[in-house]
This record gives C-alpha cells, structure tokens and sequence, in this order.
C-alpha cells in the first residue's frame, strides 16, 4: 500500500467515474489555503458537530459533488422540457410506457411536473434510439383513461 502512495496509478488506470468508497482508508492528503473567517467557520461548525475539521470537510466535498451532479441533470432535463429542443420525444415516438421507480430526477415529458429520485413515473420505450421519455403516473393514468374511452366507443360501434 505504501508503494501505491509513492507511486500512484497513472491517470489512464484511474477510473474517474468510479463510485467513492466512504469506508476505504484515507490515502491522500489535500492542503489548501483558505480565507481566516472560512477557517475559523469550519473550525466552529466541526466543535459544533463533534467531529475533526478532517471529517467535515470530507463530508462536505463529498456530498457538493453529488449535489452539483443533481443540479447539472436537474436542469438540463428542465431546459429540455422548456424548450422541446434536442429531438424531445412526441407521443408518435414511444411505442408504450413501463411504470417505474425512478433512479433520478426528471420532468414529466407531458405537463413538466418534476419528478424526484423515487417517484413512479412511466418511461417510453422507443422503436428508434434517442432522448428519453419519462412522463408522470397522473399523465400516464390520463392517457389509459383516453385509450380506455376509445375502446369503448368502439366496441359500442359494433
């Protein structure tokens, strides 16, 4: 292990994308320079929380990159939805819905509604590859209700 702190993988071997492990030992040390009132503002919020000044700022770094990750997908799906840019989806795209529970954050294809990580949404599933659809379970229920109703029609017809 200490070879590995001497020598580390080259950037090439690294993987960027590769999830962080909270639990694995600590093998690098950051030293910045920072503002006095940031350094005796993390001091007072470390004292407050009980923890070593190390710990907080660990926790703070690790939990900005995933909110600006969030952030990042969060409005690019809203800039989507806004603009209908970028080839969005039209109903004539997506060949039916599955129902799902969603991994992320999206807006609803139909009315914009956003929908967080956990929500049940439907997402289409498309003959041809291209940005996805995600509409909310209230549009999907309204467009059954739609489907259902011509059934009837029809079969009343015969």
């Amino acid at each position: 292990m200490i070879d590995r702190i001497r020598n580390p993988a080259p950037a090439d071997e690294r993987d960027v994308g590769a999830a962080i492990d909270l639990h694995a030992r600590k093998e690098r040390v950051l030293h910045t320079r920072v503002p006095e009132s940031l350094d005796r503002h993390i001091k007072r919020r470390a004292r407050n929380l009980g923890l070593s000044v190390s710990t907080v700022l660990r926790h703070v770094l690790l939990n900005t990159f995933g909110l600006v990750e969030d952030i990042v997908t969060d409005s690019a799906n809203i800039a989507l939805s806004i603009t209908q840019e970028e080839g969005a989806p039209t109903a004539a795209d997506v060949l039916g819905w599955q129902e799902a529970v969603l991994n992320v954050n999206a807006v609803c294809g139909q009315c914009n509604a956003v929908l967080r990580k956990g929500d049940r949404a439907a997402i289409g599933v498309r003959e041809r590859p291209g940005p996805r659809a995600i509409i909310c379970t209230r549009c999907l229920g309204k467009l059954g209700a739609r489907t259902r109703e011509r059934g009837v029609r029809s079969a009343r017809r015969r």
